[in-house]
């Protein structure tokens, strides 16, 4: 990965927030929880997924950072969503807590040097796992997500 396409995928990853927060904006408790089919999530359940995921991708990130070949462990999704009762839980704490942990994540993405940017560990389920792996999967997640509140949206709107 060279240097513009490293600034390119964090800025990017910056940007996640908004994305999501502007796919939200004026939305309904009724579009919250609506779901464009079966097993799909409702975008409630996207906003919570996305401030556990993030939790994670933060601790991922300065676990590379810090810890010799550190273990990066996978987590079920859907056992979270289902456990953590995703689709009952007010968004506002859960949009709070994704934000908080982008920006503090962001910070330490502006302060990293060459060598942390070579720094690597092992994932439980796809194996050797850099820190240019995770920003290619973080950079992308949250506008994969609002891409999905957006059409569970326009879904809702068709549906009436």
């Amino acid at each position: 990965m060279t240097i513009k396409e490293r600034a390119a995928l964090i800025a990017r990853y910056k940007d996640g927030y908004k994305e999501v927060a502007d796919a939200l904006n004026g939305i309904s408790e009724k579009e919250l929880d609506f779901s464009r089919a079966r097993g799909k999530w409702s975008a409630r359940q996207i906003v919570h997924h996305l401030a556990d995921s993030e939790n994670h991708s933060a601790i991922r990130l300065r676990k590379l950072l810090v810890e010799r070949q550190p273990y990066i462990q996978a987590y079920d999704q859907d056992e979270f969503a289902t456990k953590l009762h995703y689709s009952k839980r007010p968004i506002e704490p859960a949009l709070k807590a994704f934000e908080g942990a982008r920006a503090t994540t962001a910070q330490l993405l502006d302060l990293m040097s060459e060598e942390d940017w070579n720094r690597a560990g092992e994932h439980s389920e796809s194996g050797p796992y850099s820190i240019h792996t995770w920003l290619e999967i973080y950079a992308r997640h949250a506008h994969d997500h609002a891409g999905q509140i957006r059409q569970n949206r326009a879904a809702y709107k068709e549906s009436k």
